[in-house]
């Protein structure tokens, strides 16, 4: 007899609760935006963290190596953005398992929920900006449920860089690099057209062929958000920014990913390391039958009691989970 599998949300009073309304917008736009989510105290507590990496790490005049063709290179280099802070810092893990924020995306593609990846950018006057990507491109999970968090820590608008979305673009398939480098999403040899790109990421449509995907659809989004507002995006989502216009504007923000955690993930930041990733990711929600990592700085997660009572979903009204009784002939 199979182990009954009964998906259930730990039940709070601060508990963020997804309407059906926003659950068909995910799903037919690729992207939601949740207004409001993080308090003022806890988008606060990750804008003085933004402030510490600034003053200790940006050097905005700093250029990438010139033989380099990463088209981010100048960006990392300056450390507008720096990657997996949630490792290093408790308030980065605070942020990246955030109650609400899991809730939210349980909701989208749960009940289980690996938390991956953090981000902080920074995004300082005249910096910034990444060209026409979708997220799958750069993590890989088997099954594909990526999906990104993209948390405002101060006012976002066209001026200081906010991000642009092509509402319906999730729909498209991921499309893989030019030579195979960095694998891809899909079985190989699964589409008899899926092409290949170059230059994801790059700034510039001439060079970035994934604009020529783009330029199909409708013009663009941009995503305007105010502090502690949440953008929720399908990793399938055509998505860019641009460089920060201002002069003495910033435009600090905090982007985290999570999958699924029934998902295989041949990928940890640091590097692979093995035959799965899984066991760097930490489980922030339900369960999973793949090895997890706990959080390092003790912030509290909601997971499934392999104990709790419950009643497993069964088919067609049968008791016994069956689609017609065991003596019935199709």
């Amino acid at each position: 007899m199979g182990k009954a599998y009964v998906p259930k949300s730990k039940q709070r009073k601060d508990r963020c609760l997804v309407s059906v309304e926003q659950y068909r917008h995910y799903r037919r736009e690729g992207y939601l935006i949740v207004r409001g989510l993080l308090q003022e105290a806890e988008v606060s507590e990750l804008f003085q963290l933004a402030e510490e990496v600034r003053i200790q790490s940006l050097n905005p005049d700093k250029k990438g190596a010139a033989d380099s063709t990463d088209p981010l290179k100048d960006e990392f280099a300056a450390a507008t953005r720096l990657h997996m802070l949630s490792r290093i810092h408790p308030a980065a893990e605070r942020g990246m398992l955030h109650s609400r924020i899991l809730d939210v995306t349980e909701a989208l593609i749960g009940p289980d929920v690996y938390a991956l990846q953090s981000m902080m950018f920074l995004n300082p006057p005249g910096k910034g900006g990444q060209g026409w990507h979708q997220d799958s491109y750069y993590i890989k999970t088997h099954p594909d449920t990526l999906i990104g968090a993209w948390i405002a820590l101060e006012e976002v608008d066209e001026e200081n860089g906010c991000l642009w979305v092509v509402p319906g673009s999730h729909h498209e398939p991921v499309y893989p690099p030019e030579g195979g480098g960095g694998g891809s999403v899909h079985a190989v040899d699964a589409f008899s057209d899926l092409n290949t790109v170059r230059n994801v990421s790059h700034i510039d449509d001439e060079v970035n062929t994934l604009s020529t995907v783009v330029s199909h659809y409708p013009p663009p989004t941009p995503v305007k958000l105010s502090a502690g507002d949440v953008l929720f995006f399908d990793s399938h989502l055509f998505h860019r920014s641009y460089p920060n216009r201002t002069t003495n504007r910033y435009r600090r923000s905090y982007v985290c990913h999570y999958c699924n955690a029934r998902s295989w993930v041949p990928w940890d930041h640091d590097g692979y390391e093995g035959d799965s990733g899984n066991y760097r990711q930490i489980l922030g929600r339900g369960s999973t039958h793949h090895a997890y990592a706990e959080p390092i700085f003790g912030t509290e997660v909601y997971l499934s009691d392999p104990d709790e009572a419950g009643v497993s979903v069964t088919m067609m009204g049968m008791d016994n989970g069956m689609m017609m009784p065991m003596e019935m002939k199709k």
